[in-house]
């Protein structure tokens, strides 16, 4: 299994959510660069990363840091947040990304997924976000009476490779990750799943490994300390 660390970025900063709160960001780091470069350091495959202020306006914001991790990391990168149209996938993966996320796009323009499908394969990662088990978008604001598993379902039928999916009510609490609905997506499609939210120790990752997931992202046990990120990437490997 791969663990991704994670980057999220609010105002040019590294900063936790709780519960995909807006109103209870802490920031975490003054430089995403001087982050990813801490990552790269301790043996991380793939950086995670996510432009919260592009989630909540539907358009990217945050992307000057982005191209510079992406040049000078040197490792795999993927980002979402406001990913709503082909013309920024194309920027993104012109950049050098090499996993663009599509979330609420995914949601509300199947078309759009399928055709960066067609042209980037599995560069292209769907995000599901659950609150009670229905698909969240706009920055987690909005909830869909849409289920999650039958979104990723849907997913899969147009092609796509790697789903994220996060327990929204996990996210930034440390309170260990919602195994039950992990399980359930793993079991019902075949697609990569990695894993978000809640994760909070070494425990959690190896419990995760052992369902036979793809990958986890981790951040705020990263950054309060709970978890090494380089003991993290050796156990799983």
């Amino acid at each position: 299994m791969i663990i991704l660390p994670a980057i999220d970025m609010r105002d040019g900063k590294c900063v936790r959510l709780y519960k995909g709160d807006f109103n209870k960001s802490e920031v975490v780091s003054e430089s995403a660069l001087e982050t990813a470069l801490s990552f790269k350091e301790a043996g991380a495959e793939f950086i995670h990363m996510v432009d919260l202020d592009g989630a909540l306006e539907g358009k990217g914001v945050n992307y000057s840091i982005v191209s510079k991790i992406a040049e000078k990391v040197n490792i795999p990168v993927e980002l979402g947040g406001g990913i709503r149209d082909i013309e920024t996938i194309d920027f993104l993966i012109s950049i050098g990304l090499s996993r663009v996320i599509l979330g609420t796009a995914a949601l509300n323009n199947p078309e759009l997924v399928r055709n960066a499908v067609k042209k980037y394969e599995d560069k292209i990662a769907v995000g599901i976000d659950a609150k009670d088990g229905y698909v969240a978008v706009d920055g987690w604001i909005n909830v869909s009476k849409v289920n999650y598993i039958d979104f990723a379902k849907e997913m899969e039928s147009v092609g796509v490779k790697t789903i994220i999916f996060t327990d929204i009510s996990k996210d930034g609490t440390l309170q260990g990750p919602n195994l039950k609905q992990l399980e359930s997506i793993q079991q019902s499609v075949s697609c990569n799943i990695i894993a978000s939210g809640g994760i909070k120790s070494i425990d959690d990752l190896k419990t995760i490994n052992e369902m036979g997931i793809y990958g986890a992202i981790t951040g705020k046990a990263i950054y309060s300390g709970n978890i090494d990120l380089k003991e993290a990437i050796e156990i799983c490997k």
